[in-house]
């Protein structure tokens, strides 16, 4: 699997000369896995990610959202492949909301708020509810499966977290997730449980959090937690605070090194080889 960073910010983009080294777009991950194309969330990451998909036109991809908090869905008009007729995309959403997914994206192109209409998108779409546990199988285009299983996180509103199965390697998706006080999340490291590479939000410092509790997020310390349970391999920060600066990020990755031995603050244009 391949696993590229398209956003890694969390809550609102934050461009300007103190972001622009771990970039500013909000969250939005692609994972390649055989031929298949997963992309998990749609945040203003995504815009970036349709351009790259452009030259690949036409393509089937499956889009896994966590929730349908405005910094996760923001940059889906903006999604230029969606808008070619041809492509095709699977769109997966927990039911858990006072809307469907399909109804909440498209309430964010209402007018006045956006030009044109989810159902003026060229596109072929496929909008499917998730439901805990559930597993979702892709065929990989190279005669073998993905496999996507999901486990509720705790945020407001309700997240999914998502373990990515490949060819006997996984990879989880665990952002906007805040830690129970106390105890670990024993959800997350079971979903987590001898991946490659775990994705955790990291939104926080421990300082930082203090002041935060109950706003659905977590910290780089109980991220450590989790991968040193599930004998995770790798552990990347994700999800980072719009106020923290590169130096800020970088200052976190350094903290979380000290304490879990492969760590990695998510930035821009990483890429991960599983």
């Amino acid at each position: 699997m391949q696993i590229t960073f398209w956003g890694v910010r969390g809550s609102i983009p934050t461009p300007g000369p103190a972001t622009v080294g771990i970039g500013g777009n909000t969250s939005c991950v692609e994972v390649r896995a055989g031929k298949a194309i997963l992309i998990f969330d749609g945040g203003t990451g995504l815009r970036l990610l349709g351009k790259k998909l452009q030259k690949e036109m036409p393509i089937v991809a499956h889009m896994f959202f966590s929730h349908v908090h405005w910094d996760h869905i923001q940059g889906f008009p903006f999604f230029e492949p969606a808008f070619v007729p041809g492509n095709v995309f699977h769109l997966y959403g927990g039911n858990n909301v006072s809307r469907t997914l399909e109804e909440t994206l498209a309430g964010q192109m209402d007018h006045p708020n956006f030009p044109v209409h989810l159902g003026s998108m060229a596109a072929q779409m496929r909008f499917l509810d998730m439901n805990e546990g559930e597993p979702v199988e892709i065929d990989d285009g190279e005669g073998g499966k993905v496999r996507v299983t999901s486990a509720r996180g705790n945020h407001p509103q309700g997240v999914f977290a998502f373990r990515v199965e490949h060819d006997g390697k996984a990879v989880v998706y665990a952002t906007d997730t805040e830690h129970y006080e106390g105890r670990v999340d024993q959800k997350l490291v079971d979903l987590a449980q001898g991946a490659r590479v775990l994705i955790y939000d990291s939104q926080y410092t421990p300082e930082e959090y203090a002041s935060k509790k109950g706003w659905g997020h977590s910290t780089f310390e109980e991220g450590v937690k989790i991968a040193t349970l599930a004998a995770v391999g790798k552990l990347v920060l994700f999800h980072h605070d719009p106020t923290q600066s590169d130096a800020a990020v970088h200052d976190k990755e350094k903290r979380a090194k000290a304490l879990f031995g492969d760590v990695i603050a998510a930035y821009e244009g990483l890429v991960l080889e599983v």
